[in-house]
């Protein structure tokens, strides 16, 4: 699935992933491929994502919003 991670500064992240972990509102939830829609608020915490074979990577988030939609997500997040 595509993965862009944006800031009001710049693109933190683009490209296919795996798996994505947020720090929801509500507590932490991943997305998988062919994930259902959703929209939801996120909290200070850490962003993991996976791509196929590699190693995970982490991005610190202030909050902000996660969008998943027809095997695309965004993530539009206030960094420190």
């Amino acid at each position: 699935m595509k993965l862009e991670i944006v800031t009001p500064d710049e693109t933190l992240f683009e490209g296919k992933v795996t798996l994505i972990q947020v720090p929801g509102s509500k507590g932490q939830f991943q997305v998988l491929q062919y994930h259902a829609p959703i929209i939801s608020t996120l909290e200070k915490g850490k962003i993991r994502i996976e791509a196929s074979g590699g190693a995970p990577q982490y991005f610190d988030i202030e909050g902000g919003v996660i969008e998943v939609q027809r095997n695309r997500t965004i993530i539009l997040a206030e960094v420190a």
